[in-house]
C-alpha cells in the first residue's frame, strides 16, 4: 500500500475515532461510512463498502452513548478496509472483518482506559470544579480531548500495521476465504437479528416493525 494512502487512512481514522464521542458526532464513525471512505482512499471502494456493511451489522447491537461499553467499530472498519483493499472477489472480506473486530474490541478497552484517566483527573480537581473554576473546567476538557486524540491515533496506527502484517503473512485459500466470509456475515446477521428481537420485545409495536423490516429486506434481496 502506498505511503500516501497510509497517511490518508491515518488522518481519516483519527477523524472517525474522534467522531465517536469526543468531537463533531456527525456519524462518520458508523462502520459503513468509515469503510466506504477508507476504501476510496486506498482505491477499492467496493471492498470498503462490503467490510463496512458487515461491521455495521455488529455495530447495530449497541448504541454508543452514555456509560455504555461499546467497541470502536468505525476504526475497525478503517483497518478492515486497508486489509481487504485490492484482494480479488471474497478473498479479503472474511479476514478483513476479523481484523476489524480485533481493532474494534481493542478500541473498547482503550475507551475504558481514557474514561478512567479522565475520572481520576476530575476527582483530583473536585474542589475547584465545585467552586465553579472555569479555567480548571476548560483545562480538564482539553486534557480529555487530547487523551482521546492520543487513543485514536495510536489505535489507527495499530490497525494499519496489523492490516499490513495480515496481508503479507496470512495465507488464505479460496475455500477458506469463502467459509470465513460466510461465517463473518452470518454472525453479523445473527447479532443484528438478536438485537432487533430485544428491541422489539421492549418497544411498543416493536414486533410489527421487526417483521415488516424482515419482509421488506427479504423482498429486496429476492428482487
Amino acid at each position: 500500500m502506498e505511503f500516501t494512502a497510509m497517511g490518508g487512512l491515518l488522518v481519516w481514522g483519527t477523524l472517525v475515532g474522534l467522531d465517536l464521542a469526543t468531537l463533531a458526532q456527525v456519524m462518520i464513525a458508523r462502520p459503513i461510512v468509515a469503510g466506504v471512505v477508507a476504501g476510496l482512499i486506498v482505491g477499492d471502494v467496493q471492498s470498503g463498502l462490503i467490510v463496512g456493511a458487515v461491521l455495521e451489522l455488529f455495530a447495530m447491537e449497541v448504541l454508543p452513548f452514555g456509560a455504555a461499553r461499546y467497541p470502536d467499530y468505525g476504526l475497525g472498519a478503517v483497518a478492515a478496509s486497508a486489509t481487504a483493499a485490492g484482494a480479488p472477489d471474497v478473498f479479503g472480506i472474511g479476514i478483513a472483518v476479523v481484523v476489524g473486530l480485533v481493532i474494534a474490541y481493542l478500541g473498547e478497552t482503550s475507551i475504558q482506559f481514557v474514561r478512567q484517566r479522565t475520572t481520576v483527573d476530575v476527582q483530583r480537581h473536585r474542589d475547584a470544579i465545585d467552586a465553579g473554576d472555569v479555567r480548571i473546567i476548560y483545562r480538564l476538557h482539553r486534557r480529555g480531548v487530547l487523551r482521546d486524540f492520543g487513543r485514536v491515533v495510536s489505535l489507527t496506527v495499530v490497525g494499519l500495521i496489523l492490516s499490513v502484517i495480515v496481508r503479507a503473512t496470512v495465507p488464505v485459500t479460496l475455500r477458506g476465504a469463502v467459509v470465513l466470509s460466510a461465517v463473518a456475515i452470518g454472525v453479523g446477521l445473527g447479532t443484528t437479528f438478536v438485537s432487533g428481537v430485544r428491541v422489539a420485545r421492549d418497544a411498543r409495536h416493536g414486533w410489527i416493525w421487526l417483521v415488516s423490516g424482515l419482509v421488506a429486506g427479504a423482498a429486496w434481496v429476492v428482487q
